[in-house]
């Protein structure tokens, strides 16, 4: 699904327009390969780059071509299964363009359309920056969350035998932790590359936004192997 989401620096309510204008956020979810194909041609994009998004296995990474700059991460988000797991999420970032492109429903969406983060869409870089820091504030919050799930199990441990079940979620737990190192290293290799404004320009308040990302997603990063080494 394609939506044109519009907020200039002096607008107070976010627009959902019928169609793009310049400086509207170009929003995807779930795209089918025909909303792909739209896009590229619309925007004169890179197909391979487009194509790469549909791939659930894509890992994060940072390219350029011409003046348009596409960057790939991946958000966490529990899945139909309830179960913890990643998806790949691709930006779009040029002079003229802001477009986004989650392969599944974007988690926290709903903060920047229900007006609880100030944002605007003319405002390109920074948008980048403040959706990237709920994917890794995301992180953080899931991670918290198994951490209290390996504490409470180990003081279970602690008072009965070591069953099955037991084996299977520590097992489980283990797989979603190392998911999720696979796609916060690489993204702090990205984050450490925008930090030389030669990708997208950067601001002073940009420099300080990206050294807050690559702090709090490197403490995410060291709390996935702690747990690990806890499991």
């Amino acid at each position: 699904m394609i939506t044109y989401y519009y907020k200039n620096i002096r607008s107070k309510k976010l627009s959902i327009l019928d169609d793009y204008r310049a400086g509207a956020w170009v929003c995807v979810e779930s795209p089918t390969i025909e909303e792909i194909g739209q896009l590229t041609n619309r925007f004169q994009l890179d197909p391979g780059h487009m194509k790469d998004i549909l791939d659930e296995d894509e890992m994060p990474r940072l390219e350029k071509e011409g003046d348009i700059t596409y960057i790939f991460v991946r958000y966490a988000y529990t899945n139909e299964d309830r179960e913890l797991t990643t998806a790949p999420l691709l930006f779009v970032v040029s002079k003229e363009i802001f477009i986004t492109i989650a392969s599944q429903k974007l988690p926290r969406l709903q903060r920047f359309t229900s007006g609880k983060i100030d944002f605007s869409t003319t405002q390109r870089t920074k948008l980048l920056l403040q959706i990237t820091d709920q994917i890794v504030d995301q992180y953080e919050s899931f991670i918290n969350n198994i951490s209290r799930q390996i504490k409470m199990i180990r003081t279970r441990l602690r008072a009965q035998d070591v069953g099955n079940q037991d084996f299977i979620d520590f097992v489980v737990i283990e797989d979603e932790l190392n998911e999720f190192l696979s796609a916060m290293l690489p993204t702090t290799a990205i984050l450490r590359r925008l930090m030389l404004g030669r990708h997208i320009p950067l601001f002073a308040d940009d420099e300080d936004l990206v050294e807050d990302l690559l702090l709090n997603n490197e403490q995410s990063i060291e709390g996935c192997r702690s747990n690990v080494k806890s499991i």
